[in-house]
């Protein structure tokens, strides 16, 4: 944000994310930021989505321990461990306030002790808004994507927004809609409640595969 701008606090994120839009950098050494509102938005439709068999085996195989909102500072560092990266100081810090009042969460993939994938995002009302995810190790960030459409359903969300599509996401069942057509979905997500925290332990990944047979 320019000289002269609001400063950017938590609270008015939220406002932004009420409202179709949200923050970049231009990089990690940048200090502005500043507000996207893309033509066409991504999104995953929570009953579209789509395991592949590699990705099923993957699971099975439990080669990975997920944890949801164990380390999310760290998975947040982890997406911004890049060449470019439009997470600067300003970002980290504000999404780091954002978990600490109850409105960001973390999905962890961890092979032992080494945190290898995950994604955070934002919750409110029945909408989660992706941010970001990173993977060091192979189908890390699908394993942290199952897991998280998972929740999803369980606490009730009507809309996960994923802001742009790639390839990797929709091959897992993310769509493209236009602006208006999102903001329309957007509204009918913030006039209803959800629930990111489940109580009990983790699913296993049977559970997981076979919800989600049951509702694509």
């Amino acid at each position: 944000m320019k000289d002269g701008d609001p400063i950017l606090t938590p609270d008015l994120l939220l406002q932004a994310y009420q409202v179709g839009v949200f923050p970049m950098s231009e990089g990690r050494d940048d200090p502005d930021v500043f507000w996207v509102d893309p033509r066409m938005r991504g999104i995953f439709p929570l009953d579209q989505f789509h395991i592949p068999r590699s990705l099923a085996r993957r699971l099975r195989r439990e080669d990975y321990t997920v944890t949801f909102d164990q380390a999310f500072e760290d998975v947040v560092q982890g997406c911004a461990d890049r060449d470019e990266t439009w997470i600067n100081e300003t970002i980290f810090e504000l999404y780091c306030s954002l978990h600490k009042t109850g409105f960001a969460h973390s999905i962890e993939v961890w092979d032992g002790s080494r945190l290898v994938g995950g994604v955070y995002g934002v919750t409110i009302g029945a909408a989660f808004f992706g941010e970001s995810m990173f993977s060091r190790a192979t189908d890390a960030s699908k394993v942290a994507l199952t897991y998280l459409v998972d929740r999803l359903r369980l606490g009730g969300f009507q809309l996960f927004d994923t802001q742009f599509i790639t390839p990797h996401l929709a091959r897992l069942g993310a769509v493209e809609i236009q602006r208006d057509h999102y903001r329309a979905k957007l509204v009918e997500a913030l006039e209803k409640e959800a629930s990111f925290t489940a109580p009990g332990p983790i699913p296993s990944a049977y559970d997981v595969i076979q919800r989600n047979a049951q509702t694509s």
